[in-house]
């Protein structure tokens, strides 16, 4: 069992925390501007891109030695048609250059709240595909989601975070221009 603490109350957090929550896992809940105290082993940043690099640099101190997962998809709002990040970077990598004691994993953000809550897209399970530099912080990640109905794969090293942020922007604009439903997106078959 994992101590995981996710900064963001919305629907993409609560759906994560219920994920957790089945897999035996304690959650806990802060919003963005919260105090941060007794962060678990595991901190998932469930709230827009802009907040979380906020997060990462008011709190570094408190997320050292910390998994911190980013669920981020850093598309441009305005336009819907772009990432904010350096083409040759992503939301994770760039997460990770703010906090270097911290072990810093993309998840999450190629689901929809509608399939975590689901446990399925179409007929089949739901994937968290997870990318990090540190094996042994998606490890621990995995470990958390067992037995919480959702299936993990380790989609490989953070460079990998630019391809899994370009699958969950394809898939949000998808959903915005209603060519696939919010409870829709894609699956990974094994």
């Amino acid at each position: 069992m994992a101590a995981v603490t996710i900064f963001g109350k919305g629907n993409m957090g609560q759906a994560i925390g219920d994920v957790f929550k089945q897999g035996g896992n304690q959650v806990t809940y802060l919003g963005h501007s919260d105090a941060v105290t007794d962060l678990g082993d595991i901190v998932v940043l469930a709230v827009p891109y802009p907040a979380a690099i906020s997060i990462a640099k008011a709190n570094q101190a408190a997320l050292a030695h910390k998994v911190v997962v980013d669920i981020t998809n850093p598309l441009n709002f305005d336009t819907w048609d772009a990432l904010v990040v350096p083409a040759d970077s992503s939301a994770a990598a760039e997460i990770a250059a703010l906090l270097p004691e911290s072990k810093v994993v993309k998840a999450f953000n190629t689901t929809f709240a509608a399939t975590l809550q689901s446990r399925k897209v179409g007929d089949a399970q739901t994937t968290v595909m997870a990318a990090s530099d540190a094996d042994d912080a998606k490890a621990v990640l995995a470990d958390a989601l067992t037995d919480s109905g959702v299936a993990f794969v380790d989609a490989g090293s953070l460079k990998r975070a630019r391809e899994l942020e370009s699958l969950g922007f394809l898939q949000m604009t998808l959903a915005a221009k209603e060519k696939i439903g919010w409870t829709g997106g894609f699956g990974v078959m094994k």
